[in-house]
């Protein structure tokens, strides 16, 4: 349950998302036509926390030429690597009143490839998305097509990315919506991303819960089962679907304002740390993000004090 807040206090929490939207909020995502110079994208972007694409900013990477299915093969078809599987696509996200993760399968990067272009029929939703760095860690071939960080990013924020990751799978994979303390740079190598975006302004409007945590396991018939982890710790997550969202139970939500961007092929988004997003992808697509870890100063002060006003913190 949450506590009830009085209506005054919900009154200054929806003043203070409106007056971010008015004094700095951008209505739609902005377009850079260049990478920046490192001190202006921390004066204009990540000091103002706001999302924008960057186009041309790693037109020099040999992946973009490179990445494709027949590379992979040749280059990396051997290559066991962890893939999450769902019965639907939904990694990490709440399902019949619990927070079920996928079952993490190890397989050959072309048994992954067979899936994805339709050369085998298996049940269930295939996805890369293992994080913690799992292109330097599981892909350390594929580094060479890359940089190892992005040089005008590293120098505005004083250090480099804690996190470069590869992402791959399959139309139905689905990031439910989230929050993340990094600073992202997204790269869309090919295909499209799509994505939905709340500022953390918006927080008061968005339902958390905590709820057990599970994992889908898939039987020998193909059928998924969901293994309730029962010793431990309640998980606090978003149950809301921004593309269905359920507005009779979580009215609070009409509040929002959240702000759809597509990244094609070639363009990079810049996600802010705290900001909530939830991911599509068209089939097949491949990107490369970087996670640099933020400043953890007043604004991460503002946001805890706002979590705790807007929720008051989820209680079990």
């Amino acid at each position: 349950m949450m506590a009830e807040k009085p209506e005054g206090l919900n009154k200054c929490l929806r003043d203070f998302s409106e007056e971010a939207r008015e004094l700095y909020l951008n209505q739609s995502v902005p377009y850079l036509e260049l990478p920046p110079a490192p001190l202006e994208f921390y004066r204009d972007w990540i000091g103002p926390n706001k999302p924008c694409i960057i186009r041309n900013a790693f037109n020099h990477w040999p992946a973009l030429s490179r990445w494709s299915p027949d590379y992979f093969r040749e280059k990396l078809g051997s290559k066991v690597i962890s893939v999450a599987v769902t019965p639907d696509g939904y990694a990490d996200a709440v399902s019949d009143g619990r927070f079920v993760m996928p079952e993490e399968r190890s397989m050959t990067f072309s048994s992954l490839l067979d899936v994805i272009e339709g050369k085998v029929e298996q049940p269930g939703v295939y996805y890369v998305q293992k994080q913690c760095s799992n292109l330097t860690e599981e892909l350390p071939e594929l580094t060479a097509d890359i940089e190892e960080d992005i040089p005008w990013m590293s120098q505005a924020l004083g250090r480099s990315p804690d996190a470069v990751n590869f992402w791959m799978g399959e139309a139905s994979a689905v990031t439910s919506l989230h929050k993340d303390h990094y600073e992202n740079l997204y790269c869309v190598i090919s295909g499209e991303k799509t994505f939905i975006l709340l500022p953390p302004t918006d927080r008061p409007f968005i339902p958390y819960g905590l709820y057990p945590p599970a994992v889908y396991r898939q039987a020998a018939d193909g059928r998924f089962e969901v293994d309730e982890q029962t010793d431990a710790e309640k998980v606090p997550w978003i149950p809301l679907d921004p593309l269905d969202p359920d507005l009779e139970r979580y009215g609070s939500y009409r509040g929002a304002r959240p702000l759809l961007c597509r990244v094609a092929a070639g363009e990079m988004l810049y996600l802010p740390s705290l900001w909530f997003h939830h991911v599509r992808q068209s089939q097949g697509c491949i990107a490369v993000n970087f996670w640099y870890d933020m400043d953890y100063d007043i604004k991460y002060n503002y946001y805890q004090l706002l979590d705790k006003l807007s929720g008051l913190t989820p209680q079990p």
